[in-house]
């Protein structure tokens, strides 16, 4: 079983910042890709950005530029610095881990871009 944490979410004006973490912990064997995904009031959850084992990071078009996802191995977290945020960044966070048998996801963050 594999618990993700996310925490860091809010309230920020466009053009402001906010930085996400999230936290694994459980039967965690080795290191595994991370992703973090978001949703918007009635629309699907859509991958954001996603970084490998190895550190090979991938971004959606929209976010390039802007959002940088890492990871510190050692301590089973990954994180998503935001900037320049926009109102249409305004959504629910979530956090996934991709393990070999499931993926499993965090209770997700809300993010409200608005000013």
């Amino acid at each position: 079983q594999v618990q993700l944490v996310e925490s860091g979410g809010g309230l920020v004006q466009p053009g402001g910042s906010l930085r996400l973490s999230c936290a694994a912990s459980g039967s965690i064997v080795s290191i595994r890709p991370m992703a973090w995904y978001r949703q918007a009031p009635g629309k699907q959850r859509d991958l954001v950005a996603r970084i490998s084992s190895g550190g090979s990071r991938y971004y959606i078009d929209s976010v390039k530029g802007r959002f940088t996802i890492s990871r510190d191995n050692a301590k089973n977290t990954v994180t998503l610095q935001m900037n320049s945020l926009k109102p249409e960044d305004t959504a629910v966070y979530y956090c996934k881990i991709e393990m070999t048998s499931q993926n499993y996801w965090g209770q997700g963050t809300q993010v409200t871009v608005s000013s």
